[in-house]
């Protein structure tokens, strides 16, 4: 009878540790029963310090851990060169506990033969945020409007020389292609001068060395509402708060919206875990008032997808990006 009660305790022992084992199991399992992760984070920003990469990545990285989103440690590396190869290339060939920043040159560097990389190399996991493209004159110009000006070039598209930087194929140059590609412009004969940043256009617009100038709303707002330049035409679905007094394409007859959006992606092969968990943190983050603050110091607006949706998103913007790119000449 001894042995039969010290065989039954024994046996209820095994059968307690064994729970408290699989509660242990469970705790360290994460929300969506992965594993994942099981290391440090990093974060890439494929460019230098500064600019809307690095403070992509530097906002995400002090989010998710000050709001305790992510307990893991995070840190930022910066990739910089040849408008992101350098750092997606690194990407590539690291695990699912590393993520980039991404934005459409991840799209456009393969459609102008600069890259291999197109995004279907990677595994999309958001879009975060856009800004928007404004199109900008002299305070004295008698262009008053986007409208406007569209109209002197349909009329005569070589009447008008129109900045940008740095360099075709960007997101500043290819709205304003598409608006004027709406408009009935030939975009084959449009005349750019192409400045080496923000600030260099500016001073060529100012100088009246261009008429008018493509530019991101935020490169262009704080000298509008200085009056030191005029906004004739921003492509947002709506008006811009802070420029309520500038039209959006779509008011002015040119059916169009252009977003300058930044998202993430991760490495090829990543497991459903790997993902969900992904867009269960990422979800999280851009619901905080953290997320909302930068997006509010930035004039970035709100823009998220998640992987699955990204992954559709990306994919319509190919089509969007290559076709435009083929209308202004820069494709064989």
């Amino acid at each position: 009878m001894r042995k039969l009660i010290g065989l039954a305790i024994i046996m209820m022992a095994l059968v307690v540790a064994g729970c408290s084992s699989d509660e242990n199991d469970k705790e360290a399992k994460s929300d969506n029963g992965s594993d994942f992760p099981t290391d440090s984070i990093e974060i890439i920003a494929p460019a230098s310090p500064g600019g809307g990469w690095d403070g992509t990545a530097r906002a995400m990285q002090k989010i998710l851990s000050d709001e305790g989103i992510i307990e893991q440690n995070m840190n930022v590396v910066n990739k910089p060169g040849g408008g992101g190869e350098v750092g997606w290339q690194y990407l590539k060939k690291q695990d699912a506990h590393h993520f980039a920043i991404n934005s459409s040159l991840v799209i456009t560097n393969n459609v102008l033969g600069q890259s291999e990389l197109t995004y279907e190399d990677f595994t999309p996991l958001a879009t975060l945020t856009t800004e928007w493209v404004a199109l900008a004159t002299k305070p004295d110009s008698d262009l008053t409007s986007g409208k406007a000006v569209m109209e002197k070039l349909k009329e005569d598209p070589k009447s008008l020389k129109i900045g940008v930087a740095p360099s075709l194929g960007n997101d500043d140059h290819l709205a304003f292609v598409q608006a004027a590609k709406e408009f009935g412009v030939d975009v084959t004969k449009l005349e750019f001068l192409i400045s080496e940043s923000g600030g260099d256009l500016q001073t060529q617009l100012l100088g009246g060395h261009v008429d008018v100038a493509t530019m991101s709303v935020s490169e262009a707002k704080e000298q509008h509402q200085a009056d030191k330049l005029n906004i004739v035409a921003v492509s947002s679905e709506e008006r811009i708060d802070g420029l309520d007094d500038v039209k959006t394409w779509k008011e002015q007859g040119v059916d169009i919206t252009f977003p300058h959006w930044r998202g993430v992606m991760g490495p090829p092969d990543m497991t459903e875990d790997e993902i969900a968990y992904w867009d269960e943190k990422i979800s999280e983050m851009v619901k905080t008032d953290a997320w909302q603050k930068v997006l509010d110091n930035n004039d970035w607006e709100a823009y998220y997808k998640d992987s699955a949706e990204t992954k559709e998103f990306l994919k319509s913007e190919t089509e969007k990006y290559t076709e435009l790119l083929n209308d202004a000449g820069l494709t064989d």
